[in-house]
């Protein structure tokens, strides 16, 4: 597998990482550890994982499948944790504060059995506390060494540059992590050209489009997958539609053509775009990630690239 420096800094990742959105709620122990060492045999070291995710149940299933006597060593590995974000009266609240932040990425590290993440970022804006503050507990991760290397996620292009700028060059933003997929190219405008102007690495979330470009929901929709359980349903439904179909169409043309899976034709067009380092994919089971493992190299002709582009082009 193919491995690229995160922006402009020092710290090598794999082209495709490995999500756990939904490991310790829908994806169990043994699954995970399944794909855990699937990722890894191929070269894979990039895991995404996040605070919020199943209220720190991914996380600890992570620790578990990487501490001593579990399916890989953390050494192995590139871990990717995000924090900012807490359940309050049964509902998530965005809280970016330093004292937030901090907190949360003690209670990582003990869920994941380490004494350090790789790269740490804080997953949502936070309109009511200051941005200063906010990088203010980016510096002391860093400078304690709890963290490797930090940035951001979900923040708009303008917070991005202006955290370079408050930021000493010793910390620095290594990366921003943004949606981007054929059915979500938003980022283009203003994140893609900061990102190259500023040297910060793109990482791709929902590379498949939640799931609707591999294909899978262009007759109906599944009983085993997200958009049937009714705690994902409304993350895929904003893809349900006439226009995505129409990508959707085109991208299966093109697997067609190319004599592989719809999934490696969207997952190949994101590695190959300007600024992205990575694309993280979150798979349910080990066989749906051995698909992509096996084409996780592929660069598409050029004029497929540009069929897609096209066909898929903001309005």
């Amino acid at each position: 597998m193919e491995y690229r420096n995160l922006g402009a800094s020092g710290l090598r990742v794999s082209a495709l990482g490995l999500g756990t959105m939904t490991w310790g709620r829908d994806t169990e122990q043994m699954e995970a550890a399944d794909q855990l060492a699937d990722f890894v045999q191929a070269g894979g070291n990039l895991i995404d994982t996040a605070t919020s995710y199943g209220g720190g149940a991914a996380e600890d299933l992570l620790g578990r499948l990487t501490s001593k006597g579990g399916v890989v060593n953390r050494s192995e590995l590139v871990i990717c944790t995000k924090s900012g974000t807490r359940r309050q009266g049964g509902t998530s609240v965005v809280d970016a504060s330093r004292g937030n932040l901090l907190s949360c990425l003690e209670a990582s590290l003990r869920r994941l059995r380490t004494d350090h993440v790789d790269l740490w970022l804080v997953q949502s804006p936070d309109r009511f506390t200051p941005l200063e503050e906010t990088l203010s507990a980016l510096r002391l991760a860093v400078s304690s060494g709890r963290a490797r290397y930090v940035g951001l996620s979900n923040h708009p292009a303008w917070m991005a540059s202006r955290a370079t700028a408050l930021l000493p060059p010793e910390v620095g933003l290594a990366a921003v992590q943004h949606e981007y997929s054929l059915l979500a190219r938003t980022v283009e405008t203003e994140t893609v050209p900061a990102c190259l102007g500023l040297g910060m690495g793109l990482m791709a979330w929902s590379p498949l489009g939640r799931g609707v470009l591999t294909a899978k929901y262009r007759h109906s929709i599944p009983a085993d997958s997200r958009a049937a359980t009714s705690h994902l349903a409304g993350f895929v439904q904003p893809y349900l539609n006439s226009a995505a179909a129409a990508i959707v169409d085109s991208v299966v043309a093109a697997a067609e053509g190319l004599g592989v899976a719809p999934l490696d034709v969207a997952l190949a067009w994101v590695r190959c775009r300007p600024a992205v380092t990575c694309a993280i994919m979150g798979a349910r089971t080990a066989p749906q990630l051995s698909v992509a493992l096996g084409q996780a190299d592929l660069v598409l002709p050029d004029a497929i690239d540009e069929a897609l582009t096209e066909v898929s082009a903001l309005t």
